[in-house]
């Protein structure tokens, strides 16, 4: 009898602790790439979620590396791997939420030593830190001046009245490689509606033979300057990792601020966007214009004095 008893403490705790686990939790904390990345830096001192966080992300990712939520209590963080519950992902990963601050709920489990998060809903509470500085620039009028090939002075702002993609690289950026054929169709397939595709090198002047090469290579078909810094595309938004890009505006100001490298098609459907909005702008003007002289033309004979005969 007190066998039986045993044994059925002994199933009821086990179905306690079952339940238990797999009864859904609420945690908020800082998705992560993995956990090498986060173990970088003190966390509660250093915000993860640079831009050059986020480029790196893209690695992490695509080796396979566990994507993490890291939860804080205190002064210290526990790490969950984020799987797949009721929630079902926008794309193939978790990508997309890497450096931003979210909120889940989904049953907790433990395999060996992770601790797991099966994801059953998702709530996004703040954007990555790479985001918010990005955003903090938008719609600002930000200078630079460089050297182009031949040593001359060139000025971002001789471009106002033009879309510029500005464009961050270096000849040692495997990346940047990858993407000039896209930022060459683009300077193809939209100069002629007044876009301008530049290329900002953090090459010097004294790697001009090597800069020369790599526009050969990748048949580079839009104006080069050389020597730009860290600095200057932390004014821009980005962070110091390469390749970044920035779109600016007709008026000379930040319209959107890329980290990594570009997406040909969401890259066109800006453009694409900003030129249809100029030519509505440039409609209205135009009819504004037309009514007014319209109107000025029923005035004159009113105005018009009349002289006795």
């Amino acid at each position: 009898m007190l066998k039986i008893i045993a044994s059925l403490i002994l199933l009821l705790a086990f179905n306690f602790i079952a339940t238990a686990q797999n009864s859904p939790i609420k945690l908020v904390g800082q998705v992560v790439c993995c956990a090498d990345c986060w173990a970088e830096a003190d966390r509660t001192k250093i915000e993860y979620g640079t831009a050059e966080d986020l480029l790196q992300a893209q690695s992490c990712v695509a080796n396979g590396d566990p994507t993490l939520i890291a939860v804080r209590e205190n002064d210290k963080f526990t790490l969950y791997q984020l799987e797949q519950g009721k929630f079902r992902l926008p794309g193939k990963n978790w990508l997309e939420y890497v450096g931003k601050r979210i909120a889940v709920t989904g049953a907790v489990q433990k395999k060996r030593s992770a601790n797991i998060i099966r994801v059953d809903t998702l709530e996004v509470l703040e954007a990555s830190l790479s985001e918010r500085e990005a955003k903090n620039v938008l719609h600002s009028e930000v200078e630079l001046t460089l050297k182009d090939l031949f040593g001359a002075e060139q000025r971002l702002s001789q471009y106002k009245g033009r879309i510029v993609v500005l464009n961050f690289w270096a000849t040692y950026c495997v990346p940047c490689r990858k993407e000039m054929p896209d930022l060459a169709a683009i300077q193809n397939e939209y100069a002629a509606l007044g876009v301008q595709v530049i290329g900002a090198s953090s090459d010097e002047t004294a790697e001009r033979a090597k800069v020369l090469q790599f526009i050969k290579e990748t048949k580079i078909n839009f104006p080069v300057w050389l020597g730009a810094t860290t600095a200057d595309m932390t004014r821009f938004g980005l962070g110091a990792a390469l390749p970044g890009t920035v779109i600016i505006g007709r008026d000379g100001r930040i319209v959107k601020v890329i980290s990594g490298i570009i997406n040909r098609v969401d890259l066109k459907k800006q453009i694409d966007e900003m030129l249809a909005s100029a030519e509505a702008t440039a409609e209205r003007a135009a009819k504004t214009q037309q009514r007014e002289q319209a109107a000025r033309v029923k005035e004159r004979p009113s105005q018009a004095s009349s002289v006795p005969s």
